[in-house]
């Protein structure tokens, strides 16, 4: 079986039902509305998402990484439901600071179990998971007033200097390919490239077998804004490492420790959509 049949059939036994709808309208050319459909699950009653949308922790109240989830699904399938964006976008600008910026998660999670990585540094505003979600937004063509506070403060943040850790500079490199101010946004350009090398979590090294933000993660695709960030060779390395990473499943494994026995079989349905989609777009 070939690398694509047998992660088919990893999803298919293993994947949980958003990740096979997402698959099937990726692949299969399903109706995207699937995908809407298994995200109506996740959404709460106060419009955000909660219910472990993102499985490393395993709880049902509304968090910020939860919305940035639910949109990027929204994103990958390339539709949209603009009453769910909305209703989320509503959450969104009930539990922002005044500033418009929201946190990952909140003191909530300490309740239910959750991979040991999440701490109370999560329940901090910052560009992680704000610019994502503003980003994502943008792509989605929202218009909303938290989106309005919230891009003005990511593009504070960003100027008075960009991140150290490689998961806030990723999520405000989403921030800057979708902002409508195009001219802004490139002006990152250079000074990003200049910067990831020395920000922490970043894994430049294929051959690295430990946990890290990869060139594909900013560059998922050939026609990413940061593609220009690395050489061939580089994008190569880590797409080749990417082949070799597939377990003789069919799914790809994870390198970090998730709450449970579920969240691992759910997280690496997600990570084996996710792997597929980056080889098919360098294919």
């Amino acid at each position: 079986m070939t690398t694509f049949d047998t992660a088919r059939e990893f999803i298919r036994r293993e994947g949980r039902l958003l990740e096979q709808r997402l698959f099937a309208t990726l692949f299969e050319d399903a109706d995207p509305s699937g995908v809407v459909d298994a995200l109506r699950g996740y959404q709460n009653p106060d419009g955000g998402f909660g219910h472990g949308l993102e499985p490393d922790k395993r709880c049902p109240a509304s968090l910020g990484l939860d919305v940035q989830v639910a949109l990027q699904n929204l994103v990958t399938a390339g539709t949209n439901d603009v009453p769910m964006v909305t209703r989320a976008a509503d959450w969104l600008q009930s539990v922002a600071s005044p500033e418009g910026a929201v946190s990952m998660a909140s003191k909530v999670i300490e309740d239910y179990p959750r991979a040991e990585h999440w701490g109370d540094w999560t329940y901090i505003p910052g560009l992680n998971p704000t610019a994502a979600i503003a980003g994502l937004m943008h792509q989605l063509g929202v218009q909303h007033p938290w989106l309005d506070r919230a891009t003005e403060w990511c593009w504070s943040t960003l100027e008075a200097g960009l991140p150290e850790e490689a998961h806030s500079l990723l999520v405000s490199t989403v921030f800057l390919e979708h902002v409508p101010d195009r001219a802004r946004a490139e002006s990152y350009v250079e000074p990003i490239r200049e910067w990831l090398p020395k920000v922490s979590m970043y894994r430049a090294d294929a051959d690295d077998p430990s946990y890290g933000v990869t060139p594909l993660w900013f560059a998922p695709t050939p026609s990413s804004l940061w593609r220009r960030l690395f050489t061939d060779e580089q994008i190569e390395g880590h797409l080749d490492r990417l082949r070799r990473d597939q377990q003789s499943d069919g799914g790809w494994a994870l390198t970090w420790e998730p709450p449970g026995q579920a969240a691992t079989l759910e997280y690496r349905g997600v990570m084996t959509v996710q792997a597929l989609q980056t080889l098919r777009a360098y294919s």
